[in-house]
């Protein structure tokens, strides 16, 4: 189980560490209020409303394209240990012991009783022959 437990999260983590640098676009196409169209692999496509450019009367055009650009890291920070404050590197040390110790398999010092024999039953004499003190 803790191998499996350790095997996602190191996927998770690894997962986490590539997607946060990769960088995307995100083009959008409003027509009016509505959103028409999302693309992130390209350009988007319009909705068909193309104003004509040699009309004498300017008419304001009712389409828009967004373009949001996502970036990711250049970088990626590795911090050390030693620049820690001092509580925080108690509180550390002690959630590495405390996490060690959930996971690990203790030994216990219990006795098997497959092999042993129960004890044999002896009849109260009493009760057998019903003689009673009084």
């Amino acid at each position: 189980m803790k191998e499996i437990l350790t095997k996602i999260s190191s996927f998770i983590l690894a997962f986490l560490v590539l997607f946060s640098t990769f960088s995307f676009t995100v083009d959008s196409h409003y027509c009016g209020d509505f959103l028409i169209d999302v693309s992130i692999t390209g350009k988007t496509e319009g909705c068909g409303m193309k104003m004509d450019t040699t009309s004498k009367a300017k008419k304001k055009n009712c389409c828009k394209d967004e373009v949001q650009n996502i970036e990711g890291q250049d970088e990626l920070k590795l911090a050390n240990f030693e620049k820690l404050s001092f509580e925080n590197q108690q509180f550390f040390t002690a959630f590495l012991f405390s996490y060690k110790n959930v996971f690990s398999e203790s030994q216990s010092n219990k006795v098997a009783l497959k092999y042993i024999s129960p004890p044999e039953i002896y009849q109260n004499h009493q009760v057998s022959y019903q003689i009673f003190l009084i």
